[in-house]
């Protein structure tokens, strides 16, 4: 049977907001997004998630070989850039057959995955509540107090770290076929592990509940563990799936990777109090000459090479998207490198390519190093 393609003009809510006058932005987006929502997951898809293990490393490759991949379903839990709809479907070409919002006391939202510095220096993973975060440990101890607060003492300036509840986001029903797709765009595979998660239905209203009282059930998420941070109760892999900092609270996520996030909240109509820390939450800055100069060096240097790098992705991986082993020992390679070169040189003598440097930092700043 063929399937009949309905425009947007063609839904009726579309043409209701088309058709209405002094009708606000805010609420134009709100009833079209109302009309984009897929039906909740169905009671009996929960029941039978209990009980789910983690998928091995061979889940894509085997999925390559499975006539049932398109019809099996998978419930995934999206907490990052994949909240977003724009992202997730047309980018990813994700087609969720339904969806549930969720909290997971057993995670934390964190910005700790490093991108590009003085561009996108961070990028949204978590971790398990009860993983102990280190400090950054390459200012000063009187200095880094002043900069992790403010003069009066308040709690840190950045809000990333203010929220104390679980992870809020969004599990979606997926077919097996569509969840390798989202592993192998998320780094080719490699960047992230799957783990299997215990999830509250959120109840209506503006606030997270502290203690949920809804039913649980288990969905599969990615994540990327810290080398030293296994997960509860498991060893630490040998090599971590990606590279990280010293410090997973220093980075701030940028102003573009933030508004991913934000509006996918929004479509979502995630509770108003996690939206409002989201919004709340400062994007990384250039504030001086030096740091944009630094940019423009940084990224004139390394950009052509990763540019490189995602052309022999697109050539070498196989018919799923997923890099071969040698390009992903390269790529990691060259993500070591690039942020060796920052550390070493670029840091020092540009400023700060993670975190917006304040008007007392941009005085000290030069010298954190060197005392």
């Amino acid at each position: 049977m063929s399937q009949t393609h309905i425009l947007p003009g063609d839904t009726p809510g579309h043409r209701a907001v088309q058709g209405t006058t002094n009708v606000s932005p805010a609420t134009t987006r709100a009833i079209e997004t109302q009309n984009q929502h897929l039906p909740a997951i169905s009671d009996e898809k929960r029941s039978r998630s209990v009980g789910e293990e983690a998928f091995t490393e061979s889940f894509v490759d085997d999925i390559a070989n499975q006539e049932t991949a398109e019809h099996d379903t998978v419930l995934y839990l999206a907490y990052g850039s994949n909240l977003c709809e724009a992202k997730f479907r047309d980018v990813r070409g994700i087609k969720p057959l339904a969806q549930l919002n969720v909290l997971v006391p057993e995670l934390v939202l964190m910005f700790d995955l490093p991108g590009i510095p003085y561009t996108e220096p961070c990028f949204a993973n978590v971790q398990y509540r009860d993983q102990k975060r280190t400090r950054h440990s390459n200012v000063q101890s009187g200095l880094g107090e002043k900069l992790l607060s403010n003069n009066e003492g308040r709690p840190p300036k950045y809000h990333k770290d203010r929220w104390k509840k679980g992870l809020v986001g969004v599990v979606y029903e997926v077919t097996k076929k569509d969840y390798a797709t989202i592993i192998v765009t998320e780094g080719g595979g490699s960047a992230y592990k799957d783990v299997v998660v215990t999830c509250y239905p959120l109840p209506e209203g503006n606030a997270v509940p502290e203690n949920p009282q809804t039913s649980p059930f288990q969905a599969h998420t990615l994540f990327s563990p810290r080398p030293s941070e296994p997960p509860p109760g498991k060893t630490a892999p040998k090599r971590a799936g990606r590279a990280h900092r010293p410090d997973p609270s220093y980075a701030q996520p940028s102003a573009r990777y933030l508004r991913l996030l934000t509006d996918g909240a929004d479509e979502h109509d995630l509770p108003e109090e996690y939206r409002l820390y989201l919004r709340d939450i400062r994007p990384y800055t250039v504030t001086t000459n030096r740091q944009r100069f630094g940019q423009f060096l940084f990224m004139s240097v390394w950009i052509p090479v990763v540019y490189v790098l995602i052309f022999m992705q697109r050539i070498f991986g196989d018919k799923r998207g997923r890099s071969p082993k040698w390009l992903i020992e390269a790529s990691r390679t060259l993500f070591n490198r690039m942020w060796a070169s920052y550390d070493g040189f670029f840091k020092d003598l540009f400023g700060d390519g993670e975190r917006t440097m304040e008007p007392d930092e941009q005085l000290i700043f030069p010298y954190n190093n060197r005392a």
